[in-house]
């Protein structure tokens, strides 16, 4: 495994703490800055609309510049949201540094995702960029107890001064690791050549906007909006689910999600693995499983053990997608840095779509099971498109499948 992987990782394991341990920092961050608990809230929130946005806008902006040198400078942007956070004298400047933070997320796992591929053959692509992203699934499963540690111990400040560390061992590891031949951009294959499109090499703002005049690049970006919609939509009220449905203590909920969090790991390297084999493929019987899996959970949710089961299925299944689409867009895309970073941020609204389908059904009083219904429905809608997408793509054989070497 090339070393400027490893770096890679680290920096996404970095990136995906800042995310996920605010979550069990939050009343001591009130409390601190004598805030309420929904201003509070918006340090979580206030994140997710900034990724959104600084996907797409950043990495327009440096659509000229060498990805390595812009992985360099998206980590430093990382580090010094954190220590702002770190050092906050106000709640207004504690939201400037998460804002800050956030910045670099979306174009990072972007941009980040197009060199950990050209530092691997061809035909081990979808398995590069699911080792990069092995850091924030690893993240997802520890970031909340990490946080609630580091808080409970040493303050919450300590888990920022943490998270601050880790991003500039990172930040070494990719200026040392990572080849500089990583951040120019790469030829493509043979096997790669047949993707539907003209060849387009990345390049400025012009050229990579050219990348999105192909329908299969707007069929990946909706796929990947509509899969994390259904799998997001079911998740942020899952802890309901199991306290209120499946007879679960409140106490037991960090457990059960670091449950669900270690087959995220799972299926993010099961799912790597199998889209280097036959992406289209896996690709749908990644949703349909993640479908199956959210209406099963619905039905069974009553039964604890069910519940357990089925919330690891539905991490592995949830997440087994991620590189398989990840790599679609950027072949369809040829390369487009913009294109890949679009796909952090379909993921992000699709995110906001799911929880926020899934809060009106709870509301309308049909239940705590619901919001999985809900999730399988939307997913369902995600492996329609991803159907016509495959279907679109079969007089072109070579984008979908890499012949073994």
């Amino acid at each position: 495994m090339p070393s400027g992987l490893i770096a890679l990782a680290l920096g996404g394991f970095g990136i995906g703490l800042t995310e996920f341990l605010i979550a069990g920092l939050l009343p001591e961050v009130a409390s601190s800055f004598a805030v309420s608990e929904a201003a509070a809230g918006r340090l979580i929130s206030g994140y997710a609309l900034s990724v959104a946005v600084g996907a797409i806008a950043l990495t327009a902006a440096t659509a000229r510049l060498h990805r390595k040198h812009v992985l360099v400078g998206l980590v430093a942007l990382f580090v010094i949201g954190n220590l702002l956070s770190a050092v906050a004298p106000t709640y207004e400047v504690m939201l400037l540094g998460r804002i800050v933070a956030a910045l670099c997320h979306g174009s990072f796992f972007g941009i980040g995702s197009l060199v950990a591929r050209s530092l691997v053959a061809p035909e081990r692509k979808s398995r590069a960029v699911a080792v990069m992203f092995a850091g924030l699934t690893v993240a997802n499963v520890l970031g909340v107890p990490f946080g609630a540690l580091i808080g409970e111990r040493w303050g919450w400040r300590a888990a920022f001064w943490a998270v601050t560390a880790i991003g500039l061992i990172a930040l070494a590891g990719i200026a040392a690791l990572v080849p500089d031949r990583a951040g120019r951009a790469q030829p493509m294959a043979d096997t790669e050549r047949t993707t539907g499109a003209e060849r387009m090499p990345p390049g400025g703002l012009a050229r990579q906007l050219r990348a999105f005049r192909s329908w299969q690049v707007w069929l990946t970006l909706v796929a990947t909006a509509l899969s994390y919609g259904g799998m997001f939509g079911a998740f942020s009220y899952i802890a309901y689910t199991f306290t209120e449905v499946s007879g679960f203590a409140s106490a037991d909920v960090a457990w059960l999600l670091m449950v669900y969090g270690v087959g995220l790991v799972v299926g993010n390297l099961v799912g790597g693995r199998a889209a280097d084999r036959d992406r289209d493929r896996a690709l749908v019987l990644a949703l349909l499983g993640l479908a199956l899996t959210l209406g099963l959970f619905g039905l069974l949710a009553e039964s604890a053990v069910a519940s357990v089961v089925l919330v690891f299925l539905m991490g592995v299944t949830g997440f087994a997608s991620v590189p398989g689409m990840i790599t679609r867009v950027t072949d369809f895309a040829h390369g487009a840095a913009l294109a890949a970073s679009a796909n952090v941020s379909a993921s992000n609204l699709g995110n906001a779509l799911g929880a926020w389908l899934g809060g009106l059904a709870i509301s309308a009083g049909l239940g705590y099971t619901a919001p999985l219904y809900v999730g399988a429905g939307i997913v369902l809608m995600s492996l329609a498109v991803m159907g016509v997408a495959a279907r679109r793509a079969r007089p072109h054989p070579a984008a979908n499948r890499v012949p073994a070497r």
